[in-house]
C-alpha cells in the first residue's frame, strides 16, 4: 500500500512563489493546497487538517501573526512561516507565537522543502504517549507524555520548540550543551540555518521561565560553548 501523501497548507497570495512552490512539493510527494487570504487559510486548515503550514507574513485581508495565533488556539500542526522581512523582532514574535521555523525571502523551493521534512521529522519523532517519565527540577515540572510545563504549580504557554529545548536542558541538567547538540537534537541534525534561532528561543523560553539572563535560575549561557540547565543540587540545595 502506498504511503498517504502529506498535506501541507501553502499561505501565500503572490503567485510567483506559489506556482514554483507547489509544483516543487508535489514532485516531492507532498499534496499542496493553496491559500491566498487569511480567511482562506483558516477555513481550509480546520477543513484539511494539514501535516504543515506554509505561512507568509503579509497577507492581503491580515497578519499572518494573527493567522498563527488562532491556529495555536486549537492545533499543535507544525508551521513554517514565510516572509521578506529581515527585523529580527518580527521573527521573534512568529517564533514566540508557535511558529516552528521561518524563512526569509527570497529563496529556492528546494530550501523551503529541506525545511519542511526536518520540521516534520523532529515533530514525528517527539511526544510519543508513556515512552518517558516526567521531570521535575526545582518546582518546574515537564510531563513528557501530555508535553506540559509547570512552574511552582502554574502551567506555561510554551511553543513547541521551547517545549523541545528545555526538554533537551532538563533532561541532562547540569551539564553543558553546545550549540551544535542543541541544534542537532531540537532542530535537525542537517540544519542549515543560522544558529540566531537558538538564541531567539532561549531568550524567549527565560522569559517564560521568569530567568534574568545576567543571574539566570534555569538556563545559564557558558559562552563560547553553549547553555547549560542547572543542576538539581543548585535549584534545590
Amino acid at each position: 500500500m502506498a504511503m498517504a501523501r502529506r498535506t501541507v497548507l501553502v499561505v501565500e497570495d503572490e503567485e510567483t512563489i506559489v506556482a514554483p512552490l507547489a509544483t516543487a512539493l508535489e514532485r516531492e510527494g507532498f499534496d499542496p493546497h493553496v491559500a491566498g487570504t487569511a480567511q482562506e487559510a483558516l477555513e481550509l486548515a480546520g477543513r484539511l487538517a494539514p501535516d504543515l503550514v506554509l505561512l507568509d507574513l503579509t497577507l492581503p485581508d491580515g497578519s499572518g501573526f494573527d493567522v498563527c495565533r488562532e491556529l495555536r488556539r486549537n492545533s499543535d500542526v507544525p508551521v513554517i512561516m514565510l516572509t521578506a522581512r529581515g527585523d529580527e523582532a518580527d521573527r521573534i514574535v512568529g517564533l514566540e507565537l508557535g511558529a516552528d521555523d521561518y524563512v526569509v525571502k527570497p529563496f529556492s523551493a528546494r530550501e523551503v522543502v529541506a525545511r519542511i521534512r526536518a520540521v516534520l521529522r523532529r515533530s514525528e519523532g517527539r511526544g510519543v504517549p508513556g515512552a518517558e517519565g516526567p521531570l521535575e527540577i526545582g518546582g518546574l515540572a515537564l510531563d513528557r507524555e501530555r508535553r506540559e510545563v509547570t512552574l511552582d504549580g502554574s502551567q506555561l504557554e510554551l511553543a513547541r520548540k521551547e517545549y523541545e529545548l528545555l526538554e533537551r536542558l532538563m533532561r541532562d541538567a547540569g551539564t553543558v550543551l553546545t550549540r551544535e547538540q542543541l541544534i542537532e537534537d531540537v532542530w535537525d541534525m542537517n540544519w542549515f540555518g543560522s544558529t540566531k534561532t537558538l538564541d531567539v528561543h532561549v531568550s524567549s523560553l527565560r522569559k517564560k521561565l521568569g530567568d534574568d539572563p545576567d543571574e539566570p535560575r534555569f538556563v545559564h549561557t557558558v559562552r563560547g560553548v553553549g547553555f547549560r540547565f542547572s543542576s538539581p543540587a543548585e535549584l534545590e540545595g
